[in-house]
């Protein structure tokens, strides 16, 4: 069935294509978060363990509303690991780093989020795109949030 939400196809695609990669990025920092919450080590252990849980926890929620915004708009959100390296502009980490190295990769991850999804409202003010200019507010506004409060631990 045809799709009539008043945004014309060639927009919903461009939008759809600039959320597939904020979901990567999202997804790629998820993953670091993750990773890093599992094997964190040193004095910093239980703030460090704690607040990266806080942390995938809200991505794990963040990377389902990307996703489904996509759908709303009538393409599919990429699913794999294989997509997301693709998409992605956050470096891998390879190795398990010192708890202030990965603050340092955890910051440098929420600020590629935020650099991603400030290059989609170009498109999305064009087309009056409010839900999708909402999410991306939302999502600029906590990764912001984060990334301070992450340089605060290492200052």
């Amino acid at each position: 069935m045809e799709i009539n939400i008043g945004i014309e196809e060639k927009a919903r695609v461009e939008i759809s294509k600039g959320l597939s990669r904020l979901l990567a990025d999202s997804y790629t920092l998820y993953l670091k978060t993750h990773n890093f919450h599992w094997n964190v080590t040193g004095p910093m252990f239980q703030t460090l363990h704690t607040m990266f849980e806080t942390h995938y926890t809200e991505l794990a929620t963040a990377v389902d509303e990307i996703a489904e915004r996509i759908r709303s708009l009538g393409e599919y959100a990429p699913g794999s690991y294989h997509e997301f390296q693709k998409l992605t502009t956050i470096k891998e980490s390879t190795s398990v780093p010192k708890a202030e190295e990965m603050i340092k990769e955890l910051v440098e991850g929420h600020e590629a989020v935020i650099r991603t999804a400030r290059s989609i409202y170009h498109v999305v003010g064009e087309v009056n795109d409010e839900a999708t200019s909402d999410l991306l507010t939302q999502r600029i506004q906590l990764h912001e949030k984060t990334a301070w409060m992450l340089r605060s631990l290492i200052k």
